[in-house]
C-alpha cells in the first residue's frame, strides 16, 4: 500500500484524507440512522399508555427528550397537550424541523467529498502530466521521471474516482433514508395528536 502512495506522489494525500473522513461519516451515519434509534415503533404505545395512566408530567417530557429523535417530537407536542390541535401540530412541526436537521448532520460534507474527489484526482493527473513534460529535454527523455509522471497521473485519477463512487452512493442512500425516517416520524406524531385530541381511538 505504501508503495502505491509513493507512486502516486504528494497529490494523493488530500484524497486519502478525504477518504478517511468519508469512511468515518459513513460509519457514524449507518449507526445513527437505524430505525430503532430514530423512530422506535414501540414508543407511541408506551407514551399513550403512560399518558392514559398518569397524564403528562415533567418527568415524562424529560424522559422523552432524551429517548430518541421521535421522543423529542412527542415531547414537543405533549408540552401543549392542553392546547388546540393546531397548536400541538405547530409545536411538533418545529421540533420535527430541528430533528430533521440533526439527521442530516455530516451529509453535506459527504456529498462534498463525493463531488470533489474526482477533481482532486484530476489535479493529481495534471501534476503527473507536468512531470511527464518535464522529463523531456534537448538531450532526450528521462525514463525515470517519465515513469513517475505517468504513475502520478494514473494513480491519482483512479484513487479520486475510487473515493467518489462509494461516497456518492452512500450520500444518496442516507438522503433517502432521512426522508423515509422523517415521514415515519410525521405519521407517528400525527397519530399521537389525533389520539390525544380524541379524534382517533388508540390502537
Amino acid at each position: 500500500m505504501f508503495s502505491l502512495i509513493q507512486a502516486a506522489g504528494w497529490p494523493i494525500w488530500p484524497i486519502i484524507f478525504a477518504s478517511i473522513i468519508a469512511v468515518g461519516i459513513i460509519g457514524e451515519r449507518l449507526w445513527a440512522l437505524r430505525l430503532k434509534l430514530v423512530s422506535p415503533k414501540e414508543l407511541l404505545p408506551k407514551v399513550l399508555s403512560e399518558y392514559n395512566r398518569k397524564g403528562v408530567s415533567p418527568e415524562m417530557i424529560a424522559k422523552l427528550q432524551k429517548h430518541s429523535p421521535l421522543g423529542q417530537i412527542f415531547a414537543a407536542g405533549l408540552k401543549d397537550v392542553g392546547a388546540s390541535r393546531e397548536v400541538m401540530k405547530e409545536s411538533i412541526e418545529e421540533a420535527g424541523r430541528a430533528v430533521a436537521h440533526g439527521l442530516d448532520r455530516n451529509l453535506t460534507t459527504l456529498g462534498t467529498i463525493a463531488s470533489l474527489s474526482p477533481l482532486m484526482g484530476l489535479f493529481g493527473t495534471l501534476v503527473g502530466m507536468i512531470e511527464i513534460f518535464g522529463s523531456n529535454s534537448p538531450t532526450g527523455s528521462d525514463p525515470t521521471q517519465l515513469a513517475y509522471g505517468i504513475s502520478v497521473a494514473l494513480y491519482n485519477a483512479a484513487f479520486g474516482i475510487l473515493v467518489a463512487i462509494p461516497s456518492m452512493i452512500f450520500y444518496r442512500y442516507f438522503r433517502a433514508k432521512v426522508d423515509d425516517l422523517v415521514i415515519e416520524m410525521e405519521l407517528q406524531a400525527l397519530k399521537l395528536v389525533e389520539i390525544v385530541q380524541g379524534e382517533r381511538k388508540s390502537e
